[in-house]
């Protein structure tokens, strides 16, 4: 009956610590705003890659990689942008949000977000010849971080602060920068 039972212990303990695990608190993540998700495998803790969106205020990129100083959001779409939308705008005198998303920024904030040298970078938008009548949509277009930097300081004709960022985070950093359009 002993051996039964010793055999059994270990297979019970691996299948129920995953439902056990209890998640970190925003504020003991790796990064302010950003949270912190782990999973347990056995003894080893796994960082899963997570997403915040921001609107950024300052970017210093280059070949290295850099920081970005980001103000962290909500961003809702679809119905569950209907509901948030409905629940916080009641006397607004329609139905849902007009384009279908819906931003929640209820504190401002400068967070600072390190980036990782191999960091991709994803734009829907932005001036690629100076000429306003260039300007087009042209869906997930990968530009190098160096390349962002240059046209996140430009802001002339487009101002790409105005634009929320999906900043993918994994171990500690930035890995992935997809900007959001927003008609």
């Amino acid at each position: 009956m002993k051996n039964w039972f010793a055999a059994l212990l270990p297979l019970a303990l691996v299948v129920m610590l995953p439902a056990l695990d209890a998640k970190t608190p925003a504020s003991a993540g790796f990064l302010a705003g950003a949270g912190s998700q782990t999973a347990a495998v056995g003894t080893a803790e796994i960082r899963v890659p997570e997403t915040v969106t921001v609107y950024l205020n300052a970017v210093d990129l280059g070949t290295g990689g850099g920081t970005l100083a980001g103000d962290p959001i909500l961003w809702y779409q679809g119905e569950e942008a209907s509901a948030v939308f409905s629940e916080r705008e009641p006397d607004a005198g329609i139905d849902g949000p007009p384009d279908g998303y819906y931003i929640v920024n209820d504190t401002e904030e400068a967070i600072a977000y390190p980036v990782s040298p191999e960091a991709e970078v994803r734009l829907q938008i932005y001036d690629r010849t100076g000429q306003p009548e260039d300007i087009e949509i042209v869906g997930d277009e990968a530009v190098s971080l160096q390349k962002f930097s240059e046209l996140f300081e430009k802001s002339d004709l487009l101002d790409l602060s105005q634009f929320p960022y999906h900043l993918t985070i994994q171990n500690g950093q930035v890995v992935r920068i997809v900007q959001q359009y927003v008609p």
